[in-house]
């Protein structure tokens, strides 16, 4: 056995259960050893797409993404997905080929590459500590939730492994045992408990860090009398609750942006707190004080000043301070905490969705308004949906009109603020939730420069949802500059025939320019979904959507 298919058993035993790549040969051998293993392979047309899929895979499923790629260009080319799942830390091992002789073609530093976009780079570097190496990249993904790069050089690669690999694979099985979170102690939440009781207007904001901690959370905001939000990529965490607020930050309804800033005491749990959950720190009024817990005690602070700051495991520190409180009936909360009440409750029911906001419909002239088109989607999907947009002038729409059932709804790989990784991001969630209808909301930008993974969506038989909002232009950049006077033939572009090219890669397709279009849309879903659907909407673009509206004032 070499050392590459040593490296596969090894990461097959640790927990390596579906793998995403484009195979080449510095990245053969270790592939087939992961398939030869119990591996699921699914392969991207492009490694950018690739290390994408993989994020999200990891994402909706809670287990560790894994992509394989070749060395040097292979590698290159998956860089922004890679960023991407840096930055998100995402648990995540990229397996790539490395060219050690400095004359070869391929050759770079890809140790220096990783570290520039946030992964941590590791190496194969002798084939009698090889398997050691491939488990410490593993742990290193998913217990310390971080995107690893473990490069394979090619003569180590073909060594022959030599030893018994039975110790190695009983390690690798313990791995899939995951640690638990220590309680934190009394005096550690203490802090936080007399805040939370002192607050008249608390507001939980949850973020991905707290996407297993939803009865926790819940219990602790009854206790408190909270209400519950979230940042844009924990999204339908509370669904379903009287009091979520659903989004907070630029995506936010004027309801819940008017009741977050009004808040005494806002509580980001597993949440950073950035700019576009605070819409540049506007949602946290003056006066208001602001905590923080997460596991990582870099992330407090980083981006809002926080008055307290509570490192542990979201639901562990949920927990206990919920314990501290001990039992407060439901009535007690309501009068002793300004917002719980019968009132805010209708007012949520009524106006807590973007759905409730009224506009007037722009559609005319052979184009639909993008409201009117998502509004016309979301009565049709069916309820079990998983939603994965694009980033775009466009964006907001899909995210905000199109409901999801609950945290594991919505896949939002932005990051990064890429265009062109939603579709890729909706194939990786399709693979994690084949129990769901995958909506892939894409800009016309990004549906052109991600099409090959067209091909990826119809061999694999998703039964996925394309829906294209086209503006036949960079519609951010013309919204940007174009009230300015700047010229904008750089970020226009003619029109192009989507649903023609859907076609050549086996979609049916229709093109939408007036609700009556999506008649098309309503005949697929009643079945049987053989082949994937795209939604060439020719949308109206006369003005930007509000969410860039709110990231031009930040500006």
């Amino acid at each position: 056995m070499i050392v590459a298919e040593a490296v596969g058993r090894i990461l097959a035993a640790a927990g390596a259960e579906v793998v995403f790549g484009v195979v080449g040969s510095g990245n053969f051998h270790v592939t087939n050893a992961l398939v030869g293993h119990g591996a699921r392979f699914v392969a991207a047309r492009h490694e950018g797409g690739a290390a994408t899929m993989a994020d999200a895979y990891a994402r909706m499923s809670g287990r560790g993404g894994v992509v394989t790629v070749h060395q040097g260009p292979g590698f290159t080319n998956a860089i922004t997905g890679i960023a991407e799942a840096a930055k998100s830390r995402t648990p995540m091992i990229v397996l790539s080929g490395e060219a050690t002789d400095a004359r070869s073609n391929f050759a770079i530093d890809q140790d220096a590459v990783a570290r520039a976009v946030g992964a941590v780079p590791m190496r194969v570097s002798a084939p009698d500590t090889a398997g050691q190496c491939a488990l410490e990249a593993f742990r290193v993904a998913c217990q310390e939730r971080r995107t690893v790069l473990l490069n394979l050089p090619l003569d180590v690669q073909a060594a022959d492994a030599g030893g018994s690999w039975y110790e190695l694979e009983l390690a690798a099985a313990r791995l899939r045992e995951r640690p638990q979170a220590a309680a934190p102690a009394v005096e550690d939440v203490a802090p936080l408990v007399r805040m939370l009781m002192g607050a008249r207007r608390p507001v939980f904001v949850a973020g991905r860090g707290a996407r297993h901690a939803r009865r926790e959370l819940e219990e602790l905001a009854d206790q408190t009398g909270a209400l519950l939000a979230t940042s844009a990529v924990a999204r339908g965490l509370f669904r379903g609750s009287p009091w979520d607020l659903d989004v907070s930050g630029g995506f936010a309804t004027p309801l819940a942006a008017e009741l977050i800033r009004d808040a005494d005491l806002v509580v980001g749990w597993g949440c950073g707190l950035n700019m576009w959950t605070t819409r540049h720190g506007s949602l946290i009024g003056p006066g208001a004080k602001v905590v923080q817990v997460d596991l990582e005690p870099a992330a407090i602070g980083r981006h809002v000043p926080a008055d307290l700051g509570v490192v542990g495991d979201v639901a562990r520190v949920a927990l206990a301070a919920r314990e501290a409180i001990g039992p407060s009936p439901a009535r007690e909360v309501a009068e002793e905490h300004g917002y719980r009440s019968p009132e805010l409750a209708g007012r949520i029911r009524r106006e807590g969705r973007w759905r409730a906001v009224p506009y007037t419909d722009e559609s005319g002239d052979g184009r639909i308004d993008p409201r009117t088109l998502t509004i016309g989607l979301d009565d049709l999907l069916p309820a079990e949906r998983l939603v994965a947009p694009d980033s775009g002038n466009f964006m907001g729409y899909p995210s905000m009109l199109l409901d999801v059932p609950d945290e594991y709804g919505f896949c939002f790989t932005q990051a990064f603020q890429a265009v062109g990784l939603g579709l890729a991001t909706a194939v990786g969630a399709a693979v994690a939730r084949p129990d769901r209808l995958p909506v892939a909301a894409l800009g016309d930008g990004g549906a052109l420069m991600s099409a090959a993974e067209l091909e990826t969506v119809a061999r694999l038989g998703l039964p996925m949802l394309v829906v294209v909002y086209d503006d036949e232009a960079y519609g951010a950049e013309v919204h940007h500059f174009g009230p300015h006077g700047h010229p904008l033939d750089t970020v226009r572009f003619p029109p192009a025939d989507l649903a023609a090219i859907a076609r050549g890669y086996g979609f049916e397709a229709v093109t939408v320019t007036d609700p009556a279009g999506l008649a098309g849309v309503a005949a697929w879903l009643k079945g049987p979904r053989e082949r994937p659907m795209l939604v060439h909407a020719k949308v109206t673009r006369e003005h930007p959507s509000w969410w860039l509206e709110e990231a031009f004032r930040g500006h």
